[in-house]
């Protein structure tokens, strides 16, 4: 970095070196960087000048600063040394300088009443804080008086005096009565500023015992209230009118003074009957536009934002019918002091020079005074490389040990200014912070930028090379930008490769290496075409394309921009789409859209849906071109144009449109003119100067467009000025100092001559500035350099060529750069609403301190732990962001029973300003989520175990888990529900005492302080009585029993071989017809299709059975079931179990449906049931 000529003696050789002092370094916001980088101390938070607290709470006196190493702080209260270590009720904060004053313990606030200055400091220097005067709120009580009743002749003026109590700060006032209701106010009765009630007229309705004034201190939220006043109206016949007179002010003239920025409030308010109105004026000159209103049915003028120009004499007028009266109130506005420009801190190497500027404004004139790490500047210890002159410090060939935070006082009889700014000065050698190998990626023939962010003190020196051990780059095909990147314009395929940056200063050097690689662009080899095709038909558009191999194409069609119809007629394939069975709305412009990762390419094509041809065929096309074009009439801004039209081809031609081609400035490219109808063919055509014109026709009908016409030839026009300027004048800063003039610039036929060029001038608005212009040709951007930061400026381009100037241009208001915010949003407040939402609110900062547009404020919150299991996870930040000049918002989604924290920042265009200091704050427990699972295990006959797991999300400290069961027969009818209570601390449980082979539902839920969670619910089944079933197996194998089952079976053989001897001698024997007549209705015959027995045969028996079913309940059993063995039905030993130990079935093997459950039996089936049925 170059070094500056030291300072002269004479004045003019400094105005010299400061219009030449090299700016400050730019610190990356690198956070890494950040944090390894020294810095003298910066206040980030801090009390209001002016803090009035409540003296019921404690008292928190903010100072908050950041630097490194971390400061440590310290107070003065009254101008010297706080020790608070001897005050037993004050402490500061860990980590800050914030200052608790415990008034809630004992303390009492009046006796912390001072000013207070923070100071923080670390080994590169000392920042203070403002004179921070803390004042108690104060709401007295109304002195006691006796308040005589008024009496008032109908007619006269009455005022109500309030004299409220002198408060801390003082009080609202408002007029009520004994019921609490406002008291009603119009022209006649209003309430003035100093809170009296005054009636330009009393009326008999104004008779009333109740005129109650309330002060309420809105610090202390108590409301004090004044003693009732009696009004007694008396009527006089008839009433004398009267013409105005002024309640207040008094007099015919006065005076006030104002400080510039705040609101100006004047008011007349006037007797008279009838009632008077109010009108306001000022002399000479006219009230402020969009700064003006009109209150207390306009007898407040209000001017909001006054400044220096609203000094003057304001005349009040009350008028009725009787006369008028009037009062001058003669206004003077004061400033405090504001910064014009305000020190800013600087970075530098050793060895550079710098500047602090400070300057300010104000009325009357403030005196700037600095102080060197909190002492005045002129008992500061000397430093060589330092010069004060006035608002200016001059720094020239700084060391290390120059490094301090200085302290600008701006001040006057209204107020002061104090602003900290530090000069750091840092050796550090050259850091590339761009990631190693870091691959870049561009399609060919387009640039390619290839970062090297960098910091360095002194400002490294930046070199590229192509290759490891390449030469460095030079030449007209790069780019160096400041910041370290090299542009490669047009990156060609063999500008793939390897690039080495390499940064170096006096303290050392580092290099670093990044990739480029160069792909083929995307093409459309084949387009689609424009189709014309008949109702009903099929179409086909074409889309072949050619990419970069290395790259995936996606291919998207879209139907008039749009996507296309749900319909499964659009087939898409590879590359084409087709319509099958078109109709008219399919109609319309279709684009084949090719995207990669690097480049996307289209092309459209019109389909034209006509009608079906009748038979014999017409065949419909598109018009022939027109032919045989004529200029006529040439004259300097018309020309008539005429033609032949061609061959309508079916379809009539319902219009033609012109186009033009500018030979001079656009050769080959042609321009829409105008388009005229289709039985037209001479049109009067406008003309621009200087342009070489040539036209062509083209005639439109249903089917489309015709080629266009043979050119006619060729007309030029004379040059003459511009008759228009650029259009879309901005102006908008790219960077803090600077702003960027960009206009949309001339076409060629819009010169009007040779030599275009463009006039920009510029100044700044609401000062006395005149305009600077500056004339640049073949540009539409101009940048204007050193502006102060985010000011608004008025600007115009006017365009001129070699004959003179455009009309004179409209001027826009731009604005200088943006510069990121200077201050944090304080005061931050976090409300609990409830376990999983809060609510946040913040102090607006000062709208001068935004250096920019305010776009609104971002809240970064998140978790730090849960408070039910003290384990920190990985930190995921969260952003709300919330537009404009909001002061709160709602956070939710939060995890109850959980610690948060929080900060808010302010946003403009150029992006965030400082984060608050963190909040932390906590969420009350909720309701746990339900149990992770829940297992039942080891069924016998009178007992099952459960197990379960903890709640994924506790939410809070479990109290107690709750198990609700009830036994559900086959019917899903519900038992009687049981209910048992479980200390948070255990796992399982062994219910015991339950009913052998029964269904049992279970309900299991967590349970916190704050309620119960959602359940979880699982189903089980006790096994079945072993003996009962043993006891069904003994009776199927008895010997009796199998013997009058064989005597059965013999019996019916008998009957049946009978049966078939008579038949066979001719005789009929009506058996089964004396059966059906004479049998009994409780012993029906099986059913000779499927062999079961008739009264327990079930539609349901031929349907396929599912592994796992169980036997009906009404115990039907088909007859190839009824050999098996009872095994085959289950006795509860071969029941299957789930994985997570849950009973699937009571029974396994052959079965049907499923068992009885419930009241009823869980009785086995078995053939011995079956046979004690039938007989």
């Amino acid at each position: 970095m170059m070094k500056k000529k030291r300072l002269s003696a004479s004045k003019a050789s400094l105005v010299l070196f400061l219009c030449q002092m090299i700016s400050a370094l730019d610190v990356p916001l690198d956070s890494k960087l950040l944090e390894e980088l020294s810095q003298p101390p910066t206040i980030t938070q801090q009390s209001p000048k002016d803090y009035i607290v409540d003296p019921r709470e404690n008292i928190v006196i903010q100072c908050e600063a950041k630097g490194k190493p971390p400061p440590s702080f310290s107070w003065t209260r009254n101008g010297t040394h706080f020790d608070i270590d001897k005050d037993a009720q004050v402490t500061m904060k860990p980590n800050s300088g914030t200052l608790v004053i415990n008034i809630m313990n004992g303390g009492k606030a009046e006796a912390y009443e001072g000013i207070y200055q923070c100071t923080a400091r670390n080994e590169r220097g000392a920042a203070i804080s403002n004179n921070i005067v803390i004042r108690p709120s104060r709401s007295p009580l109304w002195t006691k008086e006796k308040l005589e009743p008024h009496q008032v002749r109908e007619g006269d003026s009455l005022v109500l005096h309030c004299r409220p109590p002198v408060g801390l700060p003082p009080p609202i006032i408002f007029w009520m009565d004994n019921a609490f209701q406002r008291l009603p106010q119009s022209e006649r009765v209003s309430q003035g500023l100093n809170g009296d009630l005054y009636f330009s007229n009393v009326q008999p309705e104004d008779t009333r015992e109740d005129y109650i004034c309330y002060a309420r201190f809105n610090h202390t939220q108590t409301i004090q209230q004044k003693q009732p006043i009696s009004v007694k109206v008396f009527s006089t016949k008839p009433v004398t009118e009267k013409q105005p007179i002024l309640l207040t002010p008094t007099g015919s003239t006065s005076t006030k003074v104002e400080l510039r920025g705040s609101v100006l409030l004047l008011e007349c308010i006037a007797a008279g009957l009838p009632t008077p109105g109010i009108h306001w004026i000022k002399e000479g000159g006219e009230l402020p536009a969009n700064r003006t209103f009109f209150e207390n049915f306009k007898k407040t003028l209000k001017i909001i934002d006054v400044s220096e120009a609203d000094s003057g004499n304001y005349k009040c007028i009350a008028r009725n019918i009787l006369g008028s009266a009037y009062h001058v109130i003669s206004v003077t506005v004061k400033a405090a002091p504001y910064w014009i420009t305000a020190p800013r801190n600087l970075v530098l190497s050793p060895g550079e020079d710098g500047t602090l500027i400070c300057r300010a404004n104000g009325n009357p004139k403030p005196n700037i005074s600095w102080l060197a790490n909190g002492v005045p500047i002129a008992i500061a210890p000397e430093d060589p490389s330092r010069k004060v002159d006035g608002d200016t410090i001059i720094f020239s060939h700084v060391q290390e040990r120059s490094s301090a935070v200085y302290q600008c006082n701006a001040s006057n009889e209204y107020g002061y200014l104090l602003a900290n700014a530090f000069v750091n000065v840092l050796a550090e050698p050259p850091r590339i912070l761009t990631p190693a190998n870091k691959l870049y990626q561009v399609i060919a023939d387009s640039p390619a930028l290839l970062d090297c962010a960098y910091f360095g003190s002194p400002k490294p020196e930046i070199e590229w090379f192509k290759g490891v051990k390449g030469s460095i780059l030079r030449g007209n095909e790069y780019v160096f930008h400041d910041n370290g990147t090299l542009e490669i314009p047009v990156a060609q395929k063999d500008s793939t490769g390897t690039y080495t940056c390499v940064a170096r200063n006096e303290l050392g050097k580092i290099q670093n290496e990044v990739q480029l690689e160069v792909k083929d662009p995307t093409m459309i080899i084949k387009q689609p075409e424009y189709k014309v095709i008949q109702r009903y038909g099929q179409v086909s558009f074409e889309c072949i394309i050619k990419h970069d191999s290395t790259l995936l194409a996606t291919v998207t069609w879209l139907k008039d921009n749009d996507e296309l119809p749900d319909d499964e007629r659009f087939l898409v394939g590879k590359d084409n789409l087709t319509i099958m069975n078109v109709t008219d709305k399919d109609d319309g412009t279709y684009t084949c859209i090719v995207n990669t990762t690097l480049d996307s390419v289209s092309a459209s094509a019109v389909l034209t849906v006509v009608a079906a041809p009748p038979t014999p065929a017409i065949i419909y096309a598109r018009p022939n071109p027109p032919f045989d074009l004529e200029l006529t009439g040439q004259l300097e801004r018309s020309v008539e144009l005429s033609w032949i039209p061609g061959d309508e081809n079916n379809s009539p031609i319902t219009s033609f449109v012109i186009e033009y081609e500018d030979g001079l400035h656009e050769p080959g490219v042609w321009h829409y003119q105008t388009e005229v109808p289709g039985t037209q063919t001479t049109v009067q055509l406008k003309l621009s100067p200087y342009v070489n014109y040539s036209f062509r026709v083209i005639a439109v009908n249903e089917i489309g467009r015709s080629q266009p016409s043979e050119p006619s030839e060729q007309y030029l026009t004379k040059s003459a000025n511009p008759d228009e300027n650029p259009s879309n004048v901005q102006g908008i800063g790219s960077e803090p100092d600077n702003l960027v003039i960009t206009w949309e610039p001339l076409k060629g036929f819009q010169s009007n001559g040779p030599g275009l060029q463009y006039k920009v001038s510029w100044r700044q608005k609401d000062v006395d500035d005149e305009w600077t212009s500056v004339i640049v040709a073949n540009v539409s951007k101009y940048i204007v350099s050193g502006t102060p930061t985010f000011v608004p400026y008025e600007i115009k381009v006017q365009a001129l060529n070699d004959l003179g100037y455009a009309p004179e241009p409209s001027e826009v208001i731009g604005h200088s750069g943006e510069d990121l915010p200077m201050v944090a949003p304080g005061n931050v407040q976090v409300h609990v609403i409830n376990s999983t939402l809060a609510k946040v609110h913040w102090d607006p900062v000062p709208l001068k301190t935004v250096r920019g547009h305010l776009q609104g404020y971002k809240v970064y919150y998140w978790k730090v732990q849960s408070l039910s299991r003290r384990s920190r996870r990985h930190v995921e930040k969260k952003i709300l962001t919330f537009r404009g000049n909001k002061t709160f918002g709602m956070l939710p989604g939060l995890e109850p029973y959980s610690s948060y924290k929080l900060n808010v920042r302010v946003v403009n265009g150029k992006g965030e300003g400082p984060a608050s200091p963190d909040k932390v704050f906590k969420t009350p427990e909720g309701v746990p989520s339900s149990p992770s699972f829940l297992k039942i295990t080891n069924p016998t006959l009178d007992s099952l175990t459960l197990e379960w797991g903890s709640p994924t999300h506790p939410n809070g400290v479990l109290t107690s888990y709750v198990l609700k069961f009830q036994p559900i027969n086959n019917t899903h009818e519900l038992g009687p529900l049981v209910e048992i209570r479980i200390p948070a601390n255990e796992s399982s449980l062994i219910l015991k005492n339950l009913n052998y082979s029964t269904r049992y539902k279970f309900y299991f839920n967590a349970q916190t302080s704050v309620g119960s969670g959602s359940q979880i619910t699982e189903e089980a089944v006790t096994i079945m009585d072993e003996a009962m079933a043993s006891r069904q197996v003994d009776i199927a194998t008895q010997g009796w029993f199998i013997g009058l089952m064989c005597a059965v079976a013999l019996l019916i053989l008998i009957l049946l071989i009978v049966c078939f001897i008579r038949r066979n001698k001719g005789g009929k024997y009506p058996v089964k017809e004396k059966e059906d007549a004479h049998a009994d209705p409780e012993i029906q015959p099986m059913k000779e299709d499927d062999g079961t027995f008739g009264e327990y045969s079930d539609a349901e028996d031929h349907k396929p059975l599912k592994k796992g079913s169980r036997t009906p309940s009404d115990r039907t059993v088909k007859k190839e079931d009824s050999d098996d063995s009872l095994v085959d039905y289950g006795e509860g030993v071969n029941g299957q179990f789930n994985e997570d130990g849950s009973f699937i079935g009571q029974y396994s093997g052959k079965k049907e449906k499923e068992p009885a459950e419930g009241n009823e039996s869980s009785e086995a089936p078995s053939p011995v049931n079956a046979m004690n049925s039938f007989v």
